[in-house]
């Protein structure tokens, strides 16, 4: 019976680890929340606000899904073509090279344009001091 009890308690505690680990794993893999932060600087006159230079990666046929902004962006393509979907408006497709900006709270998906190779971009966001990258881009409802 107890022999029993540590199997049990064993698999459990090997359940939540896998579950937490796994869970880590997937958050790493979304666009959204994936990127280095390259640099953060508060913006002289802007109370509370900072700039926040973000590379940003989209692996061949990858794509952020739709999302906002909690801030301003400018997304500069530094290798690849990314396909800009901003709801209400038509496709655009950005290349190397190009830039695009998105207003705060306008929902768009950004997708890689090829399907072999990834594309990189430095996002670049105005945004309340100490925002996460989970902050910065917020799934769309």
């Amino acid at each position: 019976m107890r022999h029993s009890r540590v199997l049990a308690g064993a698999v459990s505690v090997a359940a939540v680890v896998a579950l937490l680990v796994g869970g880590r794993m997937l958050r790493a893999q979304d666009p959204l929340t994936s990127g280095t932060i390259l640099q953060r600087t508060e913006i002289a006159g802007g109370e509370g606000m900072e700039a926040v230079l973000v590379l940003r990666e989209l692996p061949p046929g990858g794509e952020s899904g739709r999302h906002t902004q909690s801030g301003g962006e400018i997304v500069y393509i530094l290798e690849g073509s990314v396909v800009l979907e901003v709801e209400g408006e038509p496709a655009v497709t950005v290349n190397a090279g190009e830039a695009f900006q998105t207003a705060v709270g306008a929902v768009h998906n950004v997708k890689n344009a090829s399907a072999d190779a990834p594309g990189r971009a430095l996002a670049f966001y105005i945004v309340a001091k100490g925002a996460t990258l989970e902050d910065i881009s917020v799934p769309a409802q």
